[in-house]
């Protein structure tokens, strides 16, 4: 059984792996079949695997087979947009003095960012720091609407991936001024930090357009 489940979870890492470095293109129709040949594993772990990334939104159906779905730039910017209200909402919501644990949580989580922290530990942190945020509200639809948001935007957020990014200083500095009570300036810094990253990262998709199409990709416009 344990290694069933190993396998399954093979499965799953690998094939998210090859949709998040493009190796399987969005665009690209994918088979049953074709899907354990490429990793080598049985058909029920390739199941599965796809039923989940289906629910991570990095494969859909297509007929009676799968697809990576494509870029859509229109969607990833009503999804950030949609993130930012929710996350200015949590900390509006947010107890005026936040308790010492939850702050140690998050500095602890950005003390681990480092230079050597790998893409997957990258998109981990920074998704977790974001749910973060949306724990201060107490209120669990906020929660997992900013954990939907994120599990949609995961693929677009990880070609803007790296550790020396500014936005991780963004976040400590929106710790630091939760940590010394200013919460309008948390919720100000905040605003300002999703803004620029939906600019920034709408901005790489379009320069990106192109040399993805060259490679099959398919992007559809905003």
């Amino acid at each position: 059984m344990a290694k069933i489940v190993t396998q399954m979870q093979h499965a799953q890492d690998r094939l998210r792996r090859l949709v998040l470095d493009m190796e399987l293109g969005p665009g690209e129709r994918l088979t049953e079949r074709g899907v354990e040949v490429l990793l080598g594993v049985s058909r029920t772990s390739v199941r599965t695997a796809l039923f989940r990334l289906e629910a991570e939104g990095l494969v859909c159906r297509e007929g009676r087979g799968w697809m990576v779905p494509p870029i859509d730039l229109e969607e990833i910017a009503e999804l950030c947009i949609y993130g930012e209200v929710l996350e200015l909402e949590a900390l509006r919501l947010a107890p005026a003095v936040i308790a010492a644990d939850d702050i140690t949580t998050a500095e602890n989580l950005l003390q681990s960012i480092v230079p050597t922290t790998s893409p997957e530990d990258l998109d981990e942190a920074g998704r977790d720091f974001h749910l973060w945020i949306a724990g201060l509200s107490g209120n669990r639809f906020i929660c997992q609407g900013v954990e939907d948001a994120m599990t949609r935007l995961r693929r677009a957020r990880w070609l803007d991936n790296n550790p020396s990014h500014h936005g991780w200083d963004e976040h400590r500095r929106i710790v630091a001024a939760l940590k010394n009570g200013e919460r309008h300036d948390a919720m100000a810094l905040t605003k300002a930090h999703l803004t620029e990253t939906r600019h920034n990262l709408l901005a790489a998709l379009q320069r990106s357009r192109r040399s993805l199409r060259a490679r099959g990709a398919l992007v559809l416009p905003a």
